[in-house]
């Protein structure tokens, strides 16, 4: 509801009641006696089939019951998810993807056999409705096939789970946690609060990582370098004391410190840390990282050294004039 704009909103509210008011009243069969003229001429226009579809003949009154069924069944269905998630759901130890797909399947499970026992009790022949499925079966095979994919993956997602709200997803270059899975596509929030609605079907055809779909720990690589004359084992030493001081960097999995290699300039190393709070924010915790690195390097007197070449001449051209100072 929050996604339909107001005016929108307002607007099918209105017409939902006016079509509630219009069936009333022509169930009642009662108008004053100045107005039965226009009355019948009303009631005329209200029941008269303007088309048939098989045996299924076309009125406003029809249209106008259907669609007040449908709207009532959306607010049971509503309910009943609610009550679902709030009284059943959220007192189990479920994880919350698994009560996201919970309410979210039987969600769909309670519309469409709401729709099929509505249409029934309606009196409405469900032949004519095999006719109108096979001619939208033509349609959508026609002109709607990716609104269709993206349905059918949205239910492989909650049903299969690959992925889950509350997970940190990449999908190509995006790189946040899913908030939302709809019908058509999956809602991502990235670090800049940027909303991006991704496609189902890119999910179950394409290349996901998900950061957490074992559990929220996540290893941050920090990369930093020395100078040569610095002790590799006294590096190590403080690097590790630097990351069991830092508060969001977990002690188990254990921290580590790798030897990456000789640089041009230095000794390359790379602190492995890892983290269940900041997840969503590594850059943040890489920055904090490397404060306190640069303040215990300063502190242990490990230099951290700039680029720099060493020029070495093998000869020296005679026309060269010494200078003497």
């Amino acid at each position: 509801m929050r996604r339909i704009p107001t005016l929108l909103w307002l607007t099918g509210l209105m017409a939902l009641l006016a079509a509630a008011l219009a069936v009333a009243w022509f169930k009642i069969s009662w108008a004053p006696t100045a107005f039965r003229s226009v009355y019948q001429v009303l009631r005329e226009i209200w029941s008269r089939p303007y088309s048939t579809f098989g045996n299924l003949e076309l009125t406003l009154e029809l249209g106008a019951t259907v669609a007040l069924y449908i709207a009532l069944l959306w607010l049971v269905t509503r309910v009943i998810a609610t009550v679902l998630r709030t009284q059943v759901l959220d007192k189990t130890i479920l994880g919350e993807g698994h009560k996201f797909a919970a309410q979210r399947v039987t969600t769909y499970l309670i519309f469409c056999l709401g729709i099929l026992t509505g249409l029934h009790g309606l009196g409405i022949d469900m032949s004519s409705i095999a006719v109108f499925s096979g001619a939208l079966g033509i349609g959508l095979g026609l002109g709607f096939q990716t609104i269709v994919k993206n349905f059918a993956s949205g239910l492989i997602l909650l049903i299969e789970r690959p992925v889950k709200v509350g997970d940190r997803v990449q999908v190509e270059d995006l790189l946040g946690d899913i908030t939302h899975i709809g019908s058509r596509g999956t809602w991502i929030r990235t670090n800049e609060n940027v909303v991006m609605i991704v496609p189902n079907s890119e999910f179950i055809e394409g290349r996901v990582t998900n950061w957490t779909a074992n559990d929220r720990n996540v290893r941050i690589n920090v990369p930093l370098g020395v100078s040569y004359g610095s002790d590799p084992e006294h590096v190590r030493s403080v690097l590790k004391r630097v990351a069991r001081e830092h508060p969001d960097v977990l002690d188990e999995p254990p921290s580590d410190v790798v030897f990456t290699g000789f640089g041009d300039s230095s000794l390359n190393f790379e602190l492995r840390v890892w983290t269940a709070k900041q997840v969503t924010t590594p850059k943040i915790i890489a920055s904090d990282l490397y404060f306190k690195v640069f303040a215990a390097f300063k502190q242990a007197g490990i230099e951290i050294p700039f680029p720099q070449r060493d020029l070495h001449l093998r000869s020296v051209s005679t026309s060269i004039p010494h200078l003497e100072g």
